[in-house]
């Protein structure tokens, strides 16, 4: 027996999927544990021993690997909770990360911010001046040494830091990307001086053209490195301590896992881990339904988060942005706003009703919770409205307090703007609909997509109470809820569902046509870095699969379309078919006729993909056809739920998860209760159980 455990580490709640390769899967959820997420971890994995009634170190002792993806680190980048770091660059090239280009005026601020001008400022610098030091080298851009690196006055420059309590330092040079050696040649220097000293070098880190991205990107992942590496070791070692043997694997953000023990020398690689546990879960169970166009939208007690598939695949993106700085790391292109169960509701300076962005999270939590929190959440609204039971969440494990959340909900949001404590519960559900519905339009309309031709998914455990309505915000009339063991950890099965995947990249700038010896060569040197690392992760695969793409552009532009190239070897005929396939892209993304051929396209940046294939992956089993479509040994009863403010409170059934079979319909407005989540089905849609356990909602034809 070999068991399959996915962790997700949430701000509010930590989730877990065991698969054991034949057929079971079983699912957990505990409160997360900030500041130390390692006691929610061992939590949850006792909550999964306990269901497969056996002791946590005989399961762990079963277990083929664990794959954990955790928000820790993109969390203390947002919030800034980072420690002070050293940066050594080119002399003459310091400022470059305060001067930011003009990028960080305006990189991630919405509309309304980039109008508001005086506002803008660039006072979210990575570094402190005076841990900002500056080197004697250079190499030029065909990777040539023009100057020696003056190894002495690096020494001064690492003893300086060292003086000043630094403990990690960033190294990025220019035009590293394409002669390494002084980097390295400085990690030895500060090894030598002190070998406890943390290094990140943007030759391995960001091995891109563009300084800024560069330095940025290998800054932050030396701000979150060494916390990565000492949370990662607490949690191993706890592990080894009751007995796993196999490896602990944490997620990427381009959808794969890689080993623990590797996550922190590119630890900017993990800040998007959680983000994309969801897309790739889609990607899983669409396989199994025969979904090729997906809209994952996952709702937690944090986040409301939305990525999309499209033919199959996730849509993919090699930046990210992060604080207002330019990120270089490959992803799955995942949405986020701060709309998940506990957002906070309050209203603003103009009287209008807010939700999100901030969250009470697992402490204090909702107000319901009885845990101190007294800000009106979406959970607390959810109860009001009946949406919740009133004996609380987790099957009764975690109570609610009906009153708690009715004292909030009044005295923040009802008496201010003169609503009864239903009606304000009730707009507090609406406007989570709507906004989080904006986030679907944005994520799937202005990427030239049409919503009709897209079936949502919806998961985490609060967006099943709210998606048959946020889904009809973009005019899906289709939704699938993923339930049975795994409806409210659905990111953690996405998390035991993926494959180790690996990238390298490598900037080599040149204008087509290409010299396919110089392509073929860059992809060599790129694969076996690739391979190198697949076998240092303690792992035996199925099978690997290498991808090949180049970032191309047209001429003097700034965007850059990855653009696929075949297995093989390279002739010009390939090549030129690359060409022809990034004008195709680039039109699909920016509209027809936008290229301009005659001024020439650019390769810019290399890219292999590695992916590593675990022996199994889990699928979820199928469920017993029942007898008819009629529910009715599932049925708890009524309750009054409010779904509409218009509508009022209105009978509503109940049904009990438990109880439903493969083929019963029900019909809305009804209430599924599931040990780890709550479903709506709202009022003129219908809802279907499949052979698989999900819930598909369609909306009525009228």
């Amino acid at each position: 027996m070999a068991y399959v455990i996915g962790v997700d580490v949430g701000g509010t709640f930590t989730d877990a999927v065991l698969d054991d390769g034949n057929g079971l899967v079983v699912a957990g959820k505990a409160p997360s544990t900030p500041p130390d997420y390692s006691e929610g971890v061992m939590d949850v994995l006792s909550v999964l021993a306990e269901q497969l009634g056996r002791p946590m170190d005989d399961m762990l002792a079963d277990t083929h690997h664990i794959a954990h993806g955790t928000t820790s680190s993109l969390n203390a980048l947002v919030m800034g909770r980072v420690p002070d770091v050293g940066f050594l660059t080119t002399k003459g090239h310091r400022d470059s990360i305060y001067i930011m280009n003009v990028e960080g005026r305006y990189l991630g601020r919405s509309p309304e911010q980039l109008q508001n001008v005086m506002a803008q400022s660039k006072s979210h610098g990575l570094v402190h001046k005076r841990h900002a030091l500056e080197v004697t080298e250079r190499v030029d851009r065909d990777g040539r040494v023009i100057v020696n690196l003056d190894e002495d006055e690096v020494r001064a420059a690492v003893r300086v830091l060292l003086d000043q309590g630094i403990t990690a330092i960033a190294v990025s040079l220019l035009w590293s990307f394409r002669n390494p050696a002084h980097e390295q040649r400085i990690r030895d220097i500060v090894h030598e001086i002190d070998p406890s000293v943390f290094v990140s070098l943007s030759s391995e880190v960001s091995p891109r053209i563009r300084e800024f991205a560069r330095n940025a990107t290998t800054i932050m992942s030396t701000q979150i490195g060494p916390g990565l590496r000492d949370y990662l070791g607490e949690l191993e070692g706890r592990l080894r301590e009751h007995a796993l043997s196999g490896p602990l694997l944490v997620m990427q953000s381009n959808g794969g896992a890689v080993a623990a023990s590797e996550a922190p020398g590119n630890a900017i690689s993990t800040v998007g881990s959680v983000l994309t546990g969801g897309v790739v879960g889609s990607v899983s169970l669409g396989r199994q339904l025969g979904h090729d166009n997906i809209i994952a939208t996952d709702a937690g007690g944090t986040t409301f988060l939305v990525g999309l598939i499209v033919d199959g695949e996730p849509v993919r993106s090699s930046t990210t942005i992060i604080n207002h700085h330019p990120i270089n790391v490959p992803t799955l292109e995942v949405h986020a706003i701060g709309a998940g169960g506990g957002a906070i509701a309050w209203i603003d300076a103009g009287g209008n009703l807010q939700i999100g962005p901030h969250s009470a999270q697992a402490i204090p939590g909702p107000a319901c919770y009885g845990q101190g929190g007294t800000e009106p959440t979406n959970t607390d609204a959810n109860l009001v409205l009946g949406i919740l039971p009133e004996r609380g969440l987790l099957g009764g494990r975690k109570a609610l307090d009906i009153e708690l959340a009715r004292d909030a909900i009044r005295t923040r949001i009802a008496e201010p703007l003169g609503l009864s404590v239903e009606d304000a519960a009730a707009a507090i559900f609406a406007v989570q609909n709507a906004q989080t519905g904006d986030l679907l339009r944005k994520t799937v309309v202005e990427a030239g997509h049409d919503p009709r031709n897209f079936i949502v998914y919806a998961f985490g455990g609060s967006g099943p109470a709210h998606c048959g309505l946020y889904a009809q915000e973009i005019g899906a009339s289709r939704v699938v809820v993923p339930l049975g063991q795994v409806a409210s950890a659905f990111s953690a099965y996405g998390l035991a569902s993926s494959d180790i995947v690996l990238a390298k990249e490598l900037s080599d700038p040149a204008a087509m046509p290409l010299d396919p010896a110089r392509v073929e060569q860059n992809f060599k040197v790129l694969e076996e870095q690739v391979r190198d690392q697949l076998d240092r992760q303690g792992l035996r695969f199925a099978s690997v699969v290498m991808e090949r793409e180049i970032d191309m552009r047209y001429t003097m532009q700034l965007a850059e379309v990855a653009t696929p190239l075949p297995d093989g070897s390279l002739t010009s005929t390939e090549i030129a078919g690359a060409a022809e396939a990034f004008e195709k892209r680039y039109a699909d993304l920016y509209g027809k006729d936008s290229g301009f051929r005659e001024a020439g396209i650019q390769a810019i940046t290399y890219r292999v993909r590695g992916t590593g294939v675990l022996p199994f992956s889990p699928e979820l089993p199928e469920l017993a056809a029942a007898d008819s479509a009629d529910p009715a040994a599932a049925h708890l009863g009524t309750r009054k739920v409010c779904l509409d403010g218009r509508r009022g409170f209105v009978d509503t059934d109940i049904y009990d998860y438990a109880g439903l079979r493969a083929g019963h319909v029900i019909h809305g407005p009804a209430v599924i209760e599931v040990p780890t989540t709550t479903v709506v089905v709202p009022h003129d849609t219908t809802g279907e159980i499949d052979r698989l356990g999900n819930l598909t909602i369609t909306v009525d034809q009228t």
